[in-house]
């Protein structure tokens, strides 16, 4: 076996043991979209068509909730941008790391560019080179996953009457905690999760949902962008220069 072969096939198992956590959460939360979009009355065709081309759980609640109560089609719209608004940071975010993939990779990668691909990515990024192979064998994992579970959702979730009965309700709460915890070690990331979870609570009593999340992660976004870079800037080269020395 080649050295590719081996790297190769390296990449592919880590990028399996870091998704298989993940997995285990989609499974529950697709079933609850799936359950919940049976109940309002979607097929089985529009529930894995509705997941397969929007692919964020989150907003396909978020819209079946508004369906669900005759929202008009603006207000809909309006609320699945306001919730994929964050998508666009996460676009800005890992381009940094996929400069070298080809054209066309690239736009694939950011269609599987949900919450857990931008953590994991970042975090791959982080240590070593975020290649195609991790990459796509992580995002394809959570898509296939994410399609599965909706069908078993949509199959056999009419069998559960009241989901926060068994807690599958807080299922999506406890996963963006889990996320965004991921980075709790950076230097910023007090400053920046307090300004977004004070922005967020603060809109969201006044203004309402789902606003909070987007004046939230602006307001992250905001501190994020004041704060000073400098001594992240005069680390790296400290720790270069101890590199050189080292080498000479």
């Amino acid at each position: 076996m080649s050295v590719d072969s081996k790297r190769s096939g390296a990449e592919m198992a880590t990028a399996f043991k870091d998704v298989f956590p993940v997995l285990l959460a989609i499974v529950p939360f697709g079933m609850v979209y799936g359950t919940v979009a049976a109940g309002d009355g979607l097929d089985m065709l529009q529930i894995v068509g509705f997941s397969a081309s929007v692919f964020a759980g989150a907003s396909q609640l978020a819209a079946l909730q508004l369906i669900g109560i005759g929202a008009p089609v603006w207000s809909v719209l309006l609320t699945v941008l306001a919730l994929n608004f964050r998508h666009i940071l996460y676009s800005a975010s890992v381009g940094r790391h996929i400069r070298h993939f080809p054209n066309a990779a690239k736009g694939l990668a950011f269609f599987f560019l949900v919450d857990p691909t931008f953590g994991a990515a970042e975090a791959r990024a982080a240590r070593v080179e975020l290649t195609k192979r991790y990459y796509f064998v992580y995002g394809v994992s959570l898509y296939v996953c994410w399609l599965a579970s909706s069908i078993l959702g949509g199959v056999f979730g009419s069998f559960i009457e009241d989901p926060a009965v068994y807690g599958i309700d807080f299922v999506l709460p406890v996963y963006f905690l889990a996320l965004v915890m991921t980075f709790r070690t950076r230097r910023t990331f007090w400053p920046v999760a307090s300004a977004s979870a004070i922005a967020s609570i603060a809109i969201y009593w006044t203004v309402g949902p789902p606003w909070h999340v987007t004046f939230g992660a602006l307001a992250g976004v905001g501190v994020a962008a004041v704060m000073p870079v400098r001594n992240l800037a005069g680390t790296a080269v400290e720790a270069e220069a101890k590199a050189l020395e080292t080498r000479l």
